[in-house]
């Protein structure tokens, strides 16, 4: 029987949930499996870690603290630009994800405040300062 091993591409199906049961993310509702190199940090390292030793067909049940996942959320990680900065026609939604390009390259934040001149972006991760819970499948082990 197979097991994941760093170095190998591999299939899973996974559901991510908070901790109050909140369905944030899941391959399942896509119907497509995610398909990823071990090993590539392309994940959250704990999360490629738990995967490690699974076999194909089997299932299970992880939960990662926040300074597992995407960190801490940090208050400091705001900025304040002026409206005039997007388009004439731009519609502000406080709790909305945007995404844009500064100097540092490509961002995505949320919008938590507006005002007639200057909208308020928060620039952490949407899940930072959250405990997650993954349930995991390994559909498929390549070589």
């Amino acid at each position: 029987m197979k097991t994941v091993e760093v170095g190998n591409n591999v299939k899973i199906h996974y559901i991510g949930t908070l901790l109050d049961g909140t369905e944030f993310d899941s391959s399942r509702a896509r119907g497509t499996p995610l398909s990823f190199l071990v090993g590539n940090s392309q994940l959250l390292p704990a999360f490629e870690k738990a995967i490690v030793g699974m076999t194909e067909g089997e299932t299970k049940e992880i939960s990662l603290t926040s300074e597992n996942a995407y960190g801490a959320h940090n208050p400091e990680a705001t900025q304040v630009v002026p409206k005039e900065a997007f388009g004439p026609d731009f519609v502000f939604n406080v709790g909305q994800a945007i995404q844009g390009t500064g100097p540092a390259g490509t961002f995505i934040a949320t919008i938590t405040e507006h005002t007639d001149t200057n909208v308020t972006l928060d620039m952490n991760h949407p899940l930072a300062g959250k405990d997650l819970n993954f349930e995991i499948e390994v559909v498929e082990i390549e070589d």
